[in-house]
């Protein structure tokens, strides 16, 4: 009996390990066969990602404050940016009276910041126009 509670025990961790493992870009992978490595790979990852977040947290603050001064006071809207799975992106929910000139002075900023409009979608949702807006950096 014991042998068999051992034996799912340790099937078990196999498992969870090549769950991890498949949550891992190949990159932190390459090569890495024993469990050590695959965890280290996985703390690497971890630490990569912790990295951009704050990166990210800091751009999406810069923005939101350079959007509020031009953007945010003149039109009550909500301004999220946010990790996209290609990119980043903004979304503005406004209300339908002000939406063009809000839109145009966000698309305005992101060029003044340096970004490039890759994408930006408008739909209506519940009398609101959500804008979703995908940038990237130039490529200097």
């Amino acid at each position: 009996m014991h042998r068999d509670i051992e034996r799912r025990r340790r099937q078990e961790l196999a498992t969870l390990y090549a769950s991890l493992r498949n949550l891992l870009p190949p990159k932190y992978i390459r090569g890495k066969r024993s469990i050590s490595d695959q965890v280290d790979g996985a703390f690497s990852y971890i630490k990569y990602l912790k990295k951009r977040i704050d990166g990210l947290s800091g751009k999406r603050d810069e923005l939101k404050k350079g959007m509020s001064m031009s953007c945010i006071e003149a039109f009550p809207s909500s301004v999220v940016v946010r990790q996209s799975l290609d990119g980043v992106e903004i979304v503005i929910s406004d209300s339908v009276g002000a939406q063009a000139l809000t839109l145009s002075k966000v698309l305005q900023q992101l060029l003044e910041e340096g970004l490039d409009v890759v994408n930006c979608v408008s739909s209506r949702t519940d009398g609101a126009l959500i804008h979703t807006i995908k940038y990237e950096h130039h490529n200097s």
